[in-house]
């Protein structure tokens, strides 16, 4: 399930940068220049994009399959206590991963994610059931469109090299298996997995999220077993990578500070 795993920069910590639903590595890019300087970073591909990707479609439905991957990568690369990044369906994830192997992660920073996407009596997930309904339904009837929709509303402001960055990569994906991913994410629920989760976290989202709202944030901050602490970045859209990237930095750097205390 993980493809182009490359690994650059210098130091002793080593940061995983892991991407969301859509995205590639190149989501990452305005970061590595500052990042790589004093840490060592291990990025890939979910393979969901491009020639190869299609062949089981069941390991698309649950994040179990991807957390063990990503277990699998670390334990390959021989890292342990490494720095967990993870954007949108990546945190979860990582969340995931870590649970099953604790050792293996020193500190998870997870930006723009969430356990369950659906609103609910006592949940604010930022999605009515019948507009995940339409966005399974244009998914599946003609996906390049709702990307470009989709996509325009994640960016949440004009910026056409981050636009073109991310059509790039939604465009390579797989149009069955963006549909099945979809319906594993905003179908999902994942909040039990926040209560195992003893490895510390910081829990990044940004002010104007449409998809992941801070009412998740705040929600993901108290059913944490272990010390998380919330940071929201004043911007729009649900890829601060891309277009936020200096904000993040500066939320990256205190992430990276504090784990160098605890470790």
């Amino acid at each position: 399930m993980i493809v182009n795993v490359r690994i650059t920069g210098r130091g002793e910590q080593t940061l995983v940068l892991s991407h969301g639903y859509g995205g590639s590595q190149s989501t990452w890019d305005h970061l590595l220049p500052h990042l790589s300087q004093s840490h060592r970073l291990l990025l890939f591909d979910w393979n969901f994009h491009g020639a190869g990707a299609a062949g089981n479609l069941s390991k698309f439905s649950s994040f179990a399959a991807f957390a063990d991957a990503l277990i699998a990568l670390l334990d390959q690369s021989r890292l342990k206590a490494v720095v967990f990044v993870g954007h949108s369906m990546s945190g979860m994830i990582g969340c995931i991963a870590s649970v099953k192997r604790p050792d293996l992660f020193s500190h998870l920073a997870l930006v723009a994610a969430s356990p369950r996407y659906l609103n609910s009596d006592d949940y604010e997930g930022g999605f009515e059931r019948v507009e995940i309904d339409n966005l399974l339904s244009n998914i599946e009837l003609n996906f390049q469109t709702w990307a470009d929709n989709f996509i325009a509303l994640a960016i949440g402001q004009d910026d056409p090299v981050a636009v073109e960055k991310l059509r790039k990569s939604f465009k390579s994906m797989k149009p069955e298996i963006a549909l099945v991913l979809a319906k594993t994410i905003f179908l999902g629920d994942m909040r039990d997995v926040l209560g195992k989760v003893e490895v510390p976290s910081t829990i990044i989202q940004v002010s104007n999220d449409f998809v992941a709202p801070v009412s998740v944030g705040c929600y993901m901050q108290s059913r944490m077993k272990g010390k998380a602490s919330l940071e929201i970045i004043d911007s729009d859209g649900h890829f601060p990578q891309l277009i936020a990237s200096q904000k993040l930095l500066e939320v990256l750097e205190r992430v990276l500070v504090h784990s160098n205390k605890t470790s």
